[in-house]
């Protein structure tokens, strides 16, 4: 027990450095807590996040922040490069870190939550923000710093610059790249798991741990327009094999489409009413190509389709960065609409063409070539197949081009051309 209360230097001199630079969600989370866990079972001295966030998702922040209170070496979370940006739940992020730094031109605040798609009203506005802020308050307290900026940033979205950020001990030191930041937190102690832990950073191998080809895909996919999209082009893709069976193409790329909006969607938080009427939707397309509903049914799957797209994410949690574009929303919603109306008018012209008569019933009308010379019975040629024809007297040569008026069970009754 004595030998837990001393300074313990850390012998490794590898540090691991890890860039998240993007919204926070599910997916970043992972690689934040995989990256801790990589770092501890090499031994590496530190890990340094390198930040630059514009805010992210509540549930996957808390997770991060938990991570990092409980990571099991120090965690150094530095906002990089130049001009990037400590916003929402990069506040919260940064000031979690055993050592806060930044780099110069960079900046940190306004956390004020935010809804996904429109005003909350004023209790709901007032729950999330006293939400926000004890969170806040709680890092800050944990890290020894300034609580009454980080409630400020909660509470009016204050927004500092990193030389402000040091003088009200939000962060702990300014450095100028990587190098720098670990020449000037070598010899620091921080506390991990209640023990303290010196750092040796100055001559430490830098280890670059980027984003598995899966986490970048992923990553990729959980942006709400982009999982909006990908549901979209999942229903086309099987409604289209329903209409065509056996093409196969459509139905592949809209299985794999659909579950990957699931998954996405899965890490959202999805409005049940929203997808709801997005499916109705698609319902009601479909039913117009089999009713005759002179546009109503079109109408409505439109209506629906537009208001199902607006509400399908949630917005009353604290944090939420996720919306889905209206720059995305209005061009789908419009290529849906004019997809349909194709198909409606394919299929209203199938309905009205006059159907196809094939067999016996197609003969009269068509042509054929007399096989020998008779005037009243003989054999012709009519569409590969040889027939018996009868004339009402009148001559036919042989090889002489005849018309079919009529058909009597297996004889065709011809005239010649």
């Amino acid at each position: 027990m004595f030998l837990l209360l001393l300074p313990v230097w850390v012998t490794s001199q590898q540090v691991l450095v890890i860039e998240v630079d993007g919204s926070i969600n599910p997916v970043t989370a992972d690689y934040i807590q995989r990256s801790i866990n990589k770092a501890f079972g090499q031994k590496s001295t530190c890990l340094v996040l390198k930040l630059n966030t514009p805010g992210g998702l509540l549930k996957s922040t808390r997770v991060i922040v938990s991570a990092i209170l409980e990571a099991p070496l120090p965690v150094v979370v530095y906002v990089s490069p130049s001009g990037a940006h400590a916003g929402s739940a990069g506040v919260f992020i940064t000031m979690a870190g055993h050592i806060a730094a930044m780099v110069p031109g960079s900046n940190i605040g306004a956390a004020h939550p935010v809804s996904g798609q429109q005003q909350m009203d004023s209790i709901m506005s007032e729950k999330v923000t006293n939400d926000a802020a004890a969170f806040i308050r709680s890092i800050a307290q944990n890290r020894n710093r300034d609580t009454a900026w980080a409630e400020m940033a909660v509470r009016q979205s204050v927004s500092i610059t990193a030389g402000e950020a040091l003088k009200k001990n939000v962060i702990d030191l300014i450095a100028v790249d990587t190098k720098d930041l670990l020449q000037k937190i070598d010899g620091k102690e921080v506390t991990v798991r209640s023990v303290q832990v010196k750092l040796k950073t100055k001559n430490a191998t830098i280890v670059a741990e980027p984003m598995t080809w899966v986490e970048r895909f992923l990553n990729i996919i959980v942006d709400p327009s982009i999982a909006y999209f990908l549901m979209t082009i999942g229903f086309l893709g099987i409604i289209m094999e329903l209409y065509n069976p056996g093409v196969i193409f459509p139905g592949v790329i809209g299985g794999i489409s659909l579950i990957l909006a699931f998954y996405a969607m899965h890490t959202l938080p999805i409005n049940y009413a929203g997808l709801a009427l997005i499916i109705l939707a698609v319902i009601l397309f479909v039913l117009e190509i089999h009713v005759v509903s002179h546009g109503v049914l079109s109408i409505g799957a439109v209506i629906a389709l537009l208001l199902g797209s607006f509400m399908l994410l949630k917005n009353e949690s604290p944090l939420e960065f996720a919306r889905i574009s209206k720059a995305v929303i209005i061009p789908t919603v419009v290529m849906v609409a004019a997809f349909f109306l194709w198909m409606v008018t394919l299929g209203i012209k199938a309905q009205r063409r006059k159907n196809n008569v094939t067999g016996a019933e197609s003969l009269p009308g068509t042509t054929g070539i007399a096989m020998e010379d008779f005037e009243h019975e003989g054999m012709v040629l009519m569409q590969g197949e040889l027939w018996k024809a009868e004339t009402t007297g009148v001559s036919v040569k042989k090889g002489q081009r005849i018309k079919i008026t009529s058909r009597r069970n297996l004889t065709l009754l011809v005239e010649p051309i």
